[in-house]
């Protein structure tokens, strides 16, 4: 049985020595509920039913000193939460009937709220997300002691048990009296929080829950196993603590829960390596040299995660790649043409794709990042040398060519890089790693720079048109043309003849020149 259905199994049961514990554990269920939600709750009068219900409500709505009533005799009493979050509190001790519910239109006041039932017996049967909760006295803990007993259902259970888990954790670490702050996230299902202690020391909460495998898309595997997506934060620890091992300022993890997939980071600030007008040079210099300094060391391809678990890094493969550049005729063409490509001209795409890839996976492997650039970048300026260059979201680090993460820094998709500051810092990537290495081959090298950058750019441009198209995510399309910009470079290498004249002919907007 997988952790969801035991979760919706196994009671969470807890002690509430008084009145405060009860308004806390309101205060902490709140927390994971969502609209459609129903929160159930049972047991004899005075068992502090109403007073954990108002404290849920208070802390949906925003409001510590809120008038909160038992809706006894009103049955049904809805609120306003922030952000538009409707709550119903409903007390169904004097319901005559179903009919009742049906005359005060119980069902569509709920369908778009969190419900709070007390005496729920009384309500027809219900699907979706349930919270049971049975409240009991227990005077042999103390006299105004209750034991709450806590079971979800229909997904909630989940839910219940990694915010149980986060509880415990913060406790655990030191953090359980934070301010938790919602920072913004990336395109990825990772959540982020700042936490702020009492006395201002910050962390970074991540939470990351284990992802099931999506459907098979292909040869009955799903896309992240094609292409090689960490599904837990098991490849995050073990790649943190290799970088941190290399002397690079990764964050150190300050508390962690594997299976739950919760981590408590160093909070490395906000600082970035660019601004409104570009990369900024001196920091980009350093991100530059920490890849120089990365790609000369011999590292291994097993990490450890934690005792008697170990990482094993993935290869970047042909299958990899290729299967990531399908994105663009996949999303990308049909969103520029407005019709989907015929298959031939799909098949002609994957056979010149193919072609530019040969030779590729023969060379030298590394630990390739996947997303060095900007936004996963962080200016350290009390730090010195490389280690002012902090680093952030490199869970689906591979085994790769050295020159992509070269080619994902300098060609960032939300950062404006001319050709000739592109060309300056790849002469300065050439001098640190011809220091650790006199036969470094620059050539070979470039020719790799160009085509998998022209891969990345490829697959970005397919990525961004599916968070619009799909995900309802059109913010991203601003940065197409920058995209298409940093294509149109790569494409001028010969090394990319075939792949050029396919653009020509199906998107000749991505080669004005050719």
């Amino acid at each position: 049985m997988d952790q969801e259905g035991m979760a919706e199994r196994i009671p969470w049961e807890i002690v509430l020595p008084d009145e405060t514990a009860t308004e806390d554990l309101g205060r902490f269920l709140a927390e994971i509920l969502r609209p459609g939600d129903l929160v159930a709750l049972s047991g004899g009068l005075g068992g502090g039913k109403t007073t954990l219900a108002r404290a849920i409500i208070r802390e949906i709505v925003g409001d510590p000193d809120l008038e909160v009533p038992s809706p006894t005799f009103t049955l049904v009493q809805p609120y306003e939460g922030r952000s538009g979050q409707a709550v119903v509190h409903a007390d169904l001790y004097r319901l005559r009937g179903p009919d009742e519910l049906v005359e005060l239109g119980f069902d569509e006041m709920t369908e778009r709220a969190i419900a709070l039932v007390e005496w729920p017996d009384r309500l027809p049967p219900r699907h979706g997300p349930t919270l049971a909760i049975d409240l009991s006295l227990k005077p042999e803990f103390g006299d105004d002691a209750r034991l709450a007993r806590l079971i979800g259902g229909g997904g909630l259970g989940g839910r219940l048990m990694r915010a149980r888990a986060l509880r415990v954790l913060l406790d655990r670490s030191g953090w359980g009296e934070a301010e938790r702050t919602h920072m913004q996230g990336d395109a990825s299902s990772r959540s982020y929080e700042r936490l702020t202690n009492p006395d201002g020391t910050r962390a970074v909460l991540m939470i990351s829950p284990p992802k099931p495998d999506g459907p098979p898309v292909r040869d009955g595997k799903p896309y992240s196993a094609i292409v090689h997506l960490a599904e837990s934060v098991h490849a995050f620890v073990a790649v943190d603590r290799g970088l941190r091992a290399l002397g690079l300022s990764a964050p150190k993890i300050l508390g962690e829960d594997l299976d739950a997939g919760l981590l408590i980071l160093e909070d490395l600030g906000t600082e970035p390596v660019a601004d409104q007008n570009g990369p900024r040079p001196e920091r980009y210099a350093e991100a530059v040299k920490v890849l120089a300094r990365l790609h000369g060391t011999s590292l291994p391809s097993v990490l450890p995660v934690a005792e008697g678990r170990d990482h094993v890094l993935p290869p970047y493969d042909r299958e990899a790649l290729l299967f990531e550049a399908e994105l663009l005729p996949d999303w990308y063409a049909p969103f520029v043409a407005h019709s989907p490509l015929p298959p031939a001209a799909r098949a002609s795409f994957v056979a010149a794709w193919d072609e530019a890839l040969d030779g590729l996976e023969g060379e030298a492997r590394t630990w390739t990042l996947r997303d060095y650039h900007s936004p996963n970048l962080i200016w350290l300026p009390e730090r010195d040398g490389i280690e002012r260059i902090g680093l952030i979201d490199f869970q689906d680090a591979v085994l790769g060519h050295p020159a992509y993460d070269v080619a994902s820094l300098l060609q960032d998709a939300r950062v404006d890089a001319s050709a000739e500051f592109e060309l300056r810092l790849l002469g300065l990537y050439a001098r640190e790693r011809k220091l650790r290495d006199a036969e470094f081959d620059m050539q070979g090298f470039a020719r790799a720079y160009a085509v998998l950058g022209a891969q990345r750019a490829t697959k970005i441009l397919g990525i961004f048109a599916r968070l619009d198209r799909r995900d309802g995510k059109p913010g991203y399309l601003a940065h197409l043309p920058r995209i298409e910009g940093y294509l149109a470079r790569n494409l001028a290498h010969p090394a990319l003849a075939g792949v050029r004249a396919w653009y020509a002919t199906h998107l000749p907007r991505l080669c004005p020149d050719f």
